[in-house]
């Protein structure tokens, strides 16, 4: 979601009111869209405010620790989304949440959401790859001024937008080639201001900054862009799991690789890290890489 016209701190304010849902009625909650003149409401806002809604209705000792939703169809920026909560169940150590968003009579997004008590166990992790720190690379000020001159006029008009999230990724190549690069690419990211330390906020906001970036990743062995006029791109689905606790605040590896893409879909894996390289949540999303008929 891009803010244009905001200071970094008033892009954070908008992203905590977006994230604070009205409740309208038992298990029915009600969002709205700031207006950052978009056609269709941004994926990881839907994710995160279908979070929201879910958490509304657990005990709040209970984290999630896993969602599972799927994009139906474009959420309309211009009305609120109503978020219809069902109560699957309540375990002993796990409670399960189904979230349907409504637009105009209708479906956009459904999700499934598992929460779960605080419990110690084995551990494990795939450490983080060794790659430059946010510290050595140019921020995004640095890189607009940088590459202004060269870059599409897509990228400059990116660049130029106040965000809630600020991103830094270790190689710029696919920003200004067209090149078949590698299907793999790492940004750093943390949010632009202070949020609450709730966990139930400071997740969904990553939930929110999850879906940032992957369309991308699957489109790099073809030499395209999710603004390539030749492809219509949407996220199909998105999967996350939480493993440990995160502050937004600070700076997180985004690793991502793209596996595969057929059949008009392009699919692509992320593991988010905290700077001493912990691992604390997982993604998975496929979209839709179709290519428009000439």
């Amino acid at each position: 979601m891009d803010l244009p016209g905001e200071t970094m701190t008033g892009a954070i304010e908008i992203l905590l009111k977006t994230l604070d849902l009205e409740q309208i009625e038992e298990n029915l909650f009600r969002g709205d869209s700031p207006d950052v003149g978009w056609q269709r409401v941004f994926g990881g806002q839907v994710i995160g405010q279908a979070l929201v809604a879910a958490q509304k209705t657990v005990d709040p000792k209970r984290i999630v620790h896993s969602l599972h939703g799927y994009f139906m169809r474009p959420g309309d920026p211009s009305i609120p989304i109503v978020y219809e909560v069902d109560r699957i169940r309540d375990g002993r150590s796990f409670t399960t949440r189904r979230i349907v968003a409504i637009q105009h009579g209708h479906a956009i997004f459904s999700m499934s959401a598992s929460f779960q008590l605080e419990e110690a166990g084995l551990e494990h992790f795939i450490p983080m790859p060794q790659l430059p720190l946010p510290d050595d690379l140019p921020s995004e000020k640095e890189l607009a001024a940088h590459y202004h001159d060269h870059a599409p006029a897509h990228v400059k008009k990116y660049w130029e937008r106040k965000r809630p999230i600020e991103l830094r990724p270790t190689s710029l190549e696919h920003y200004i080639s067209k090149k078949k690069l590698e299907p793999k690419q790492h940004i750093w990211f943390r949010a632009t201001g202070k949020l609450p330390a709730d966990p139930a906020i400071q997740q969904a906001a990553l939930a929110y900054a999850s879906d940032m970036t992957l369309l991308d990743t699957s489109l790099f062995a073809h030499g395209k862009s999710i603004f390539d006029p030749g492809l219509q791109v949407a996220s199909l689905d998105h999967s996350m799991w939480f493993h440990r606790p995160v502050q937004m605040e600070n700076w997180h590896l985004y690793t991502q690789d793209s596996p595969n893409s057929s059949g008009s879909r392009g699919l692509t894996r992320g593991s988010i890290y905290t700077t001493d390289g912990t691992l604390i949540a997982s993604v998975a999303q496929e979209g839709l890489i179709r290519q428009r008929s000439r």
